[in-house]
């Protein structure tokens, strides 16, 4: 596990600094390696909370097929609790039901995903901002008023879009919806979410890593930790050897003509970046 995804991309960086000597480098070159990238990205949150290292460019080496990744979408990973209180289903004026509650909640939040494909961006493949019902669960017997009902969800915002700025959306949303009954609810992030990412159009590394490996940037739906990186003030782009579609596999391969081209490009951009004034 983790050839594509992405050990390779250490191990080549260090390889196309071999040999490097400090007398013919301009500007230095940091080779980072972060914990927990797959999971919380802690790591990287914790160098941007500590405002280093200090660079003016930086490459994250995620699967990307060696062409430059200039955007990518946001990832947010929400749960929320409709509580009301159990009792017997002969009388519903003895409970408060959840699910009826969450049924209101799905309703809002369908009509709200729609009016999202409002703002699009066409550089993406799929251009509009995503929003999946992934798991719900509430109620223990047919015959009992259902006292509280959870639903997990998934985002996919768009660069420009703040992932604060949505959940704020959404509690709002929920809190019009359920002002009428007397069910509480509460929302809690299943993760700390990753920021939509975006180089930005004056970006000199895209144009650089675009000249480099032939390929005009592109866009991807995953999350990756080029926006804390961009928080530092570094021009960052997402360039690495290895495809998506094979990460996270039991047979997880790098093909071995994507070891040499690694480092013959990454030794160009590091002669680009570094050894000239």
């Amino acid at each position: 596990m983790g050839s594509a995804d992405m050990k390779s991309f250490l191990a080549l960086a260090i390889e196309a600094a071999r040999g490097l000597k400090p007398e013919d480098m301009h500007h230095p070159l940091i080779i980072v390696a972060t914990a927990d990238e797959e999971s919380t990205m802690d790591g990287a949150r914790l160098l941007a909370r500590l405002k280093r290292p200090k660079a003016k460019y930086c490459v994250i080496g995620e699967p990307t097929d060696l062409t430059p990744v200039h955007m990518h979408k946001g990832v947010m990973m929400e749960s929320l609790t409709v509580t009301g209180r159990s009792g017997h289903s002969s009388d519903p004026q003895m409970g408060r039901n959840a699910i009826d509650g969450m049924m209101r909640v799905l309703t809002d939040l369908s009509a709200w995903r729609e009016s999202l494909k409002q703002q699009s961006n066409p550089a993406f493949l799929v251009p509009y901002t995503t929003l999946n019902f992934g798991h719900i669960c509430g109620g223990d017997n047919p015959n009992r008023i259902c006292p509280q009902c959870v639903l997990n969800f998934d985002l996919r915002p768009l660069p420009g879009m703040s992932g604060a700025q949505l959940r704020q959306e959404l509690r709002e949303r929920i809190a019009r919806v359920l002002d009428d009954t007397d069910l509480d609810f509460e929302m809690t992030s299943l993760m700390s979410g990753i920021e939509p990412f975006s180089s930005g159009d004056d970006s000199v590394l895209a144009r650089e890593l675009s000249g480099i490996s032939g390929k005009a940037p592109i866009t991807v739906a995953f999350g990756t930790e080029a926006p804390f990186f961009k928080e530092l003030g570094c021009d960052t782009v997402v360039f690495g050897p290895g495809r998506i579609d094979q990460a996270h596999q039991p047979d997880e391969y790098i093909e071995l003509s994507a070891l040499d081209e690694t480092v013959r490009m990454l030794r160009r951009l590091i002669h680009r970046c570094c050894m000239t004034g």
